[in-house]
């Protein structure tokens, strides 16, 4: 399937089902989903693969075993493209890098790093680009310093976070109901790939099995 860009219907089918999180909406409005939303996102993921990596297509329901709120569908579509992720919901296209979720040993393994001169302040260099590059930067964070680390050390903001992005929310722009939207998302990942290879090269994957 070829990506042609992402249709007004896809953002006016989430604004629908922000208001009627029903199954009974689902049920209904269903086709629109799987042609406005899951078929382009398909398209855009497969045209973005070669370049970027194995797609993971995000499930459109909800896990609400554990969750206080029992709405049961997901108010946006999510692809990941080789640890590169998108979405697309009611207000448009989200575009992001990074670590969202670190393990406690991913965790461990990052402060070491980011402590250590000769790796952290590459990283500080590489967040004040991005961010200068019009991105934002962050994540999960302890509120205050971790333990075992000075409240003035040069690189505490980074020392503190539990999760590392790099992101911006692009909207809902004329190019992205385009062809040139796939365009516009790879020069995005392009330019947070600073980022994530920091974050691959002295974190990694966590050696921890998932809960």
């Amino acid at each position: 399937m070829t990506f042609t860009g992402i249709p007004v219907e896809a953002l006016d089918f989430y604004e629908d089902l922000e208001n009627d999180n029903s199954k009974s909406f689902w049920t209904a409005n269903k086709h629109v989903y799987e042609k406005s939303v899951r078929d382009p996102m398909r398209a855009l993921a497969e045209e973005l693969s070669p370049e970027f990596g194995t797609i993971r297509f995000f499930r459109p329901y909800r896990d609400v075993r554990f969750a206080a709120d029992k709405s049961p569908y997901k108010t946006h579509q999510g692809v990941v493209v080789g640890g590169h992720y998108v979405h697309v919901g009611a207000p448009g296209l989200f575009i992001a890098v990074g670590y969202y979720q670190m393990a406690p040993d991913q965790i461990a393994r990052y402060r070491v790093a980011v402590d250590d001169a000769r790796r952290g302040e590459p990283l500080a260099e590489i967040v004040e680009s991005v961010r200068d590059a019009g991105y934002v930067v962050g994540g999960d964070a302890l509120k205050s310093r971790p333990r075992g680390y000075d409240a003035d050390h040069p690189r505490i903001e980074l020392l503190r976070q539990k999760a590392l992005v790099g992101w911006v929310d692009v909207g809902a722009p004329d190019w992205l109901h385009t062809p040139a939207a796939a365009t516009h998302i790879a020069t995005a990942w392009r330019e947070l790939a600073p980022l994530k290879q920091w974050l691959d090269d002295h974190v990694g994957p966590s050696d921890q099995p998932r809960r």
